[in-house]
């Protein structure tokens, strides 16, 4: 029975850790894309109702624990503001998500040349 070679058994425990690890975070990005997405259609379902309300109409901004008086333009102009905030963060975390699985690819193909090169040298 071969004698367990102890830069195998590092490389293998290295890259489960960095594979939990990324897959931890990659699973944290994927719940940061749902929330902003479902941020996105709320603020795409409000925009749509605000627009269906005549000119004229009182609407309310919320501020925090407060809400202000405002028109229906500064409202739906701040919706848009949002929604463009919340795509160009799903495109970082998606490129970031992206990141992390090449990363993990990258260090499979890693151990496994050291593990040809190995079997090789014996």
């Amino acid at each position: 029975m071969a004698v367990p070679d102890m830069e195998l058994k590092q490389a293998f425990s290295e890259l489960q850790s960095k594979v939990v690890d990324s897959k931890q975070k990659i699973k944290l990005h994927d719940l940061q894309i749902e929330n902003m997405k479902r941020s996105i259609t709320h603020a795409t379902l409000t925009d749509t109702e605000i627009g269906q309300l005549p000119q004229g109409t009182k609407v309310y901004e919320s501020a925090g624990r407060m809400f202000l008086l405002s028109d229906i333009k500064a409202v739906r102009s701040g919706l848009d503001k949002k929604s463009e905030g919340y795509k160009e963060k799903i495109h970082i975390l998606n490129g970031n998500k992206e990141y992390l699985e090449k990363q993990i690819k990258e260090q499979e193909n890693n151990l496994r040349e050291l593990i040809t090169t190995k079997k090789n040298a014996t």
